[in-house]
């Protein structure tokens, strides 16, 4: 073999097994996934037809061309539908086995938190506490680095949109006590 053929294999120790059980088939996510998005085409749809989707004297309306979008992704997702029914080889691919989604949401419920936790405690404090949160519990990283990271971070992030740009933020009690 040559040499610029190798590759580089790094294992990871916390690798979900090859032995999890299953939680969804392709087929299922395919149907499912479709179905939300002509849900979504169809919402879309209305709200820009009853905005407006026609043509003005003076041009289009604000709803037309986000109209003929949603027809579009409504169009795509149907096809999308169909193929998922007609195929019966996804109905036994596995998409997520028990491992692989306990990792997703390891990362996708506190982005879900943080998101909520911002409106209360403002984007600095709900940062650091994710990136903390992520370094220490994921990553297995000491707590003094965690949280050592985790204020240069939110203090970058506070003076790059706070004093440099000059931007609104969501600001929550702590800010309040240094007067921002």
């Amino acid at each position: 073999m040559a040499e610029s053929e190798k590759e580089i294999v790094v294992e990871d120790p916390n690798a979900p097994a090859e032995d999890s059980p299953g939680v969804a088939n392709t087929r299922t996510v395919d149907i499912v996934v479709s179905l939300l998005l002509i849900a979504f085409a169809g919402l879309m749809a209305f709200d820009n037809w009853r905005t407006g989707m026609g043509w003005a004297p003076d041009g289009p309306k604000a709803g037309y061309f986000p109209f003929y979008l949603s027809m579009v992704l409504g169009g795509a997702s149907l096809y999308g539908l169909v193929v998922a029914f007609l195929e019966r080889a996804g109905a036994q691919r596995i998409f997520v086995n028990r491992d692989q989604l306990r990792r997703v949401m390891q990362v996708f419920v506190p982005t879900c938190l943080f998101c909520l936790v911002t409106q209360w405690l403002g984007l600095y404090v709900a940062s650091f506490l994710l990136v903390a949160g992520f370094m220490r519990v994921i990553g297995r990283i000491a707590w003094w680095k965690s949280l050592l990271t985790s204020f240069i971070f939110a203090l970058a992030m506070f003076v790059t949109f706070d004093v440099a740009f000059d931007v609104l933020m969501p600001k929550g009690p702590i800010e309040a006590l240094f007067g921002h």
